[in-house]
């Protein structure tokens, strides 16, 4: 989700800070042994760092200098390229210092996701074995059937048309962080102290902080830019959070097989370089470790195997994914089996 990851909000199945508890002690992420050595700096990834946030400053300057038509759709893309950037963080990158990297994702260009709570979500969502479960996989659009049971007429219909990749895109843009803040609210109100003594996230910290660092950008907006909080938000943030839903639409299926629960994306290269090579997210799942540079090689290089091992769960561009789903389901709301079996 976010941000890719997304980080797809769930919406109130379970009690908040539930998948969190997975993640306690659930150590390196998956795959990471299988990915080959790394510098101890990716100098192409700082690169795009410093660009990504110097372009952002350049072009929220523009505001009011240039047209609103070539402001906006210049920051959708970098707030984008900024979600797949701490992503891309979120995994290990651009340094083997832990703390150096977090400073690089810190700055909230999106202000509604605090990147702790997304990094702490991500890391449960590639526990493999949990893909698509729809309590355990924070990042899962499956439903159990006792839980859509209970949904409302009006949820049911929103949750069906997001199955659409248009619906996904217009109504999942504002819904996912509608539900997300929802949660996160829970979280504050309800299950704090517990989490506290589970030795979980302190959820009042992260957004202690997370507003903190959400104060220089605002003021560089208000102050500086002159720019109406809601413009960026309604015309910036949001856009950019529906072209994340592209990627993250059809990137998961519920299947018995682990590996065949991830998709891959080919020949992407219009999006793909702005998700930073996550389309091809089966190799992602494999070896996350795998610095966004070096992706379209090692897949050109993996591709039969890891097409096997998915079980052919490929498109060949988001314009495939577009003919075959814009207005037609991906998938069914409620997961096949209920639950994902344990192992």
């Amino acid at each position: 989700m976010p941000p890719g990851e997304s980080t797809a909000a769930k919406s109130g199945r379970h009690a908040p800070g539930a998948s969190a508890r997975l993640a306690v002690g659930a150590g390196p992420t998956a795959g990471a042994a299988t990915a080959r050595r790394v510098p101890a700096v990716e100098i192409p990834t700082l690169l795009l760092i410093v660009a990504t946030y110097a372009g952002w400053l350049a072009v929220t300057f523009a505001y009011g200098r240039w047209p609103l038509a070539l402001v906006a759709p210049l920051t959708v893309v970098l707030i984008t390229l900024h979600s797949s950037l701490q992503h891309e963080i979120v995994h290990g990158h651009p340094t083997r210092w832990r703390r150096l990297n977090r400073l690089f994702a810190m700055v909230p260009l999106a202000l509604w996701l605090p990147y702790e709570r997304y990094r702490h979500t991500h890391h449960v969502h590639h526990i493999d074995a949990r893909l698509t479960d729809p309590l355990d996989d924070p990042e899962s659009f499956y439903w159990r059937a006792e839980d859509w049971a209970r949904l409302g007429p009006v949820s049911r219909r929103a949750h069906l048309l997001q199955q659409t990749l248009a619906g996904r895109v217009v109504i999942g843009s504002f819904w996912r962080i509608g539900m997300f803040l929802r949660d996160e609210l829970l979280a504050l109100r309800h299950s704090e102290q517990r989490a506290l003594i589970r030795n979980e996230q302190n959820v009042r910290r992260v957004w202690l902080e997370h507003l903190v660092w959400c104060v220089p950008v605002v003021l560089w907006l208000k102050l500086v830019c002159a720019m109406p909080l809601w413009i960026y938000f309604v015309a910036m943030v949001i856009p950019a959070n529906g072209v994340l839903a592209i990627r993250a639409f059809a990137e998961h299926r519920a299947r018995p097989a682990v590996r065949e629960r991830v998709a891959v994306v080919e020949d992407s290269w219009l999006l793909g370089p702005l998700f930073l090579f996550n389309n091809l997210h089966s190799l992602h799942h494999e070896s996350p470790a795998i610095p966004w540079y070096s992706l379209p090689r090692r897949y050109r290089l993996e591709r039969e195997r890891l097409l096997a091992a998915n079980g052919g769960l490929v498109y060949r561009t988001y314009f495939e994914v577009a003919w075959r789903y814009l207005f037609r389901v991906h998938d069914v709301t409620e997961h096949p089996t209920d639950r994902v079996p344990s192992v």
